[in-house]
């Protein structure tokens, strides 16, 4: 059996365990079953998700990694049905590696586990928000939620949450590590590796630069932080003003939102089936790549080292924000543009809502 179990839900964390494995040192063998990685995919219900996770699962196997797919989602039963299978599995990997520390499935599952050792790979920009929180001692909620609603589910399933909290705390006897390309501070006692994206450029490329720009979505308004309206305008205004050609759709964009876009702003919607960070490294790629604040505009200047594409970040305009957005939202999209400004050197533009005007609302 393996002595390491990675838990991933995302085509990116799945690359990301990639880009560990690829770098992590050699570990003594452990006896039968040795130093092996066993990756369990617990895959969302969404389509496009589903086939990046199928495809990014090819690659681990290509790499010699043992790939389990695990239907936690598929109904009431599945829950304590991929319990009661991952419990052995758990129980004996000597390091756990995960994805998503907010996860509930993940929260359920990590109690379970005796290891000592646990890795925390990246889920994009959450990983900044995991690490202060962790340091602060509160409870792992994601950023864009606004925490005004506490349901009854919400509250049985702190019990979970807190102990998973524990899990992930360093300290008697365990180790907790953080791999990550994102500016993140780990809490004291947590120890931090850089990801600097080497498998990925290992692996593929270098790409065919084109002659135009892209523009790399966001699914801020399916999160309910931005106002759909605002978004389209916004991307309109990015695509006439810099001569954008194509818009790279993240995964959880919805379709509608997708048609309006591509009726208004007469951009070419392309529907990865990949992380983009290997969309872009494999190419074509434009010369440009335009993006609103995201995990890419810390990810694709790694991925895309030596190739001389250049990446600008479109700031958010406070106006753009719904009224649901979470008190946070503005200030952690800002630290994500400053930090991709001081960090990588990446220019940004001024909020589009100041190139062009944005409809009432």
């Amino acid at each position: 059996m393996s002595d390491t179990l990675a838990l991933v839900e995302s085509p990116v964390q799945l690359l990301n365990v990639l880009e560990w494995a690829h770098v992590r040192p050699p570990a003594p063998r452990q006896g039968p079953g040795g130093r092996g990685l066993t990756l369990v995919v617990l895959p969302p219900r969404d389509p496009t998700s589903r086939g990046q996770l199928r495809r990014m699962a090819e690659f681990a196997m290509d790499e010699g990694h043992t790939v389990r797919w695990s239907e936690a989602r598929a109904g009431r039963a599945s829950l304590p049905r991929t319990v009661a299978e991952l419990t052995p599995a758990l129980r004996a990997a000597q390091r756990i590696v995960l994805g998503d520390p907010f996860s509930r499935l993940v929260q359920a599952l990590l109690p379970l586990s005796r290891a000592r050792e646990i890795t925390v790979v990246d889920d994009g920009t959450a990983t900044m928000e995991f690490t202060e929180l962790l340091t602060r001692g509160d409870r792992l909620v994601r950023w864009h939620r606004s925490g005004r609603r506490t349901s009854p589910a919400d509250l049985a399933f702190g019990v979970f949450a807190s102990a998973a909290r524990r899990r992930l705390t360093p300290g008697r006897g365990r180790e907790v590590e953080l791999f990550s390309a994102m500016p993140a501070t780990p809490p004291p006692g947590m120890a931090l590796r850089a990801n600097r994206f080497g498998w990925t450029r290992a692996r593929f490329g270098p790409p065919i630069i084109s002659a135009g720009t892209d523009i790399v979505g966001t699914s801020l308004v399916e999160t309910g932080v931005v106002d759909p309206e605002r978004y389209l305008t916004a991307v309109g205004a990015l695509a006439r003003a810099h001569g954008a050609t194509r818009y790279f759709a993240h995964r959880r964009e919805s379709p509608d939102k997708l048609r309006a876009l591509a009726v208004a702003t007469g951009l070419e919607i392309v529907r990865p089936d990949l992380p983009l960070e290997l969309v872009a490294r494999r190419g074509p790629v434009g010369h440009t790549v335009l993006s609103f604040p995201s995990t890419v505009v810390h990810t694709l200047p790694l991925a895309l080292e030596g190739t001389g594409v250049r990446i600008i970040v479109c700031d958010v305009d406070p106006a753009w924000l719904t009224d649901s957005a979470s008190p946070r939202a503005h200030g952690f999209l800002s630290a994500i543009t400053g930090t991709a400004r001081e960090l990588h050197g990446l220019k940004s533009v001024a909020s589009a809502a100041s190139v062009a005007p944005a409809p009432a609302r």
